[in-house]
């Protein structure tokens, strides 16, 4: 298992709250919360690929291992 960042724990788990907010979404609403998702999204890929390059971890793992722990946690992202 990759060793991983807090800091990219904090990303992914944003992502994944502006995710959680497009349930029940619909027109102009639903593509402003869509590029609010998709833009944290893109800020987590980067860090890993970042993260991954900078202690020479393969890239997959360090995102694997991120997303488990984020999913993992007591917290509830749609919460």
């Amino acid at each position: 298992m990759a060793d991983i960042s807090d800091d990219l724990i904090v990303l992914e788990r944003s992502a994944e709250e502006e995710r959680a907010k497009l349930a029940g979404l619909d027109g102009e609403e639903r593509a402003a919360q869509w590029r609010r998702w998709y833009d944290a999204s893109v800020t987590f890929q980067a860090a890993v690929t970042a993260y991954a390059k900078e202690t020479g971890q393969p890239r997959h793992e360090v995102e694997q291992t991120v997303k488990k722990a984020v999913r993992h946690s007591d917290e509830d992202p749609a919460e």
